[in-house]
Formats: C-alpha cells, structure tokens, sequence
C-alpha cells in the first residue's frame, strides 16, 4: 500500500486534469474497479463509472474494458474527446490497462 502511494504522489506531481483536457482517474480494489474523470481545475467530477452493478459472472478484465468503454461514451456526450491518463500509482497492467483500452476504444484520445 505504502508503494503505491509513493508512486501515485509521484504520478500527481506531474499528471494534472484541465477543463481543456481533463485527468482520467482509475482506482482498482480486490473486487472492483472505479473510473472517474475529473477537472481539477474546478475540483470537480465530470463523468463516473464502476462495476459495482455489473454481472458478477463476467471476468474482471472484461468488467473494466466495458468500464472503460462506457465511461468514454458519456464523456464524449458532454463533449471531452481528449483525457490524460492517472493510474493511481497502479502498474499499467491488467485491469488498469483494460480501462485505458476501453476508453480509447469508445473514442477518448490520451
């Protein structure tokens, strides 16, 4: 835990969300994954999703693509079409990464 908040206070100092282009935040727990994008700007969040209501039978990796996916079209529909990408000091692997594989897919440009 302490690891990866040293990497994600070293992600922070340099991955900052404007109203221009907003910061895609994803936090990942045993069970869940959440996505969020975020103006920090304003302090404020623009567009949320998670898996907590989604089929508990469909694997991890797939719950975070659609995640991903799903997030990108309702940031598209408020007119985001360009995000940077925060990790959360999470290693780019594995369901981070299919949240950022999802969102490009469903059209957001990093």
């Amino acid at each position: 835990m302490k690891a990866r908040q040293r990497r994600h206070y070293k992600i922070r100092k340099s991955v900052i969300g404007t109203s221009e282009c907003p910061r895609l935040s994803v936090f990942r727990s045993n069970a869940h994954i959440y996505a969020q994008i975020i103006d920090d700007g304003k302090g404020q969040t623009l567009v949320a999703g998670s898996d907590i209501k989604s089929d508990k039978k469909v694997k991890k990796a797939d719950r975070a693509y659609e995640i991903g996916k799903k997030l990108a079209e309702d940031a598209l529909k408020k007119g985001i079409k360009k995000v940077v990408f925060d990790r959360g000091g999470f290693l780019y692997h594995g369901r981070v990464a299919k949240v950022a594989d999802g969102a490009r897919e469903g059209g957001l440009v990093f």
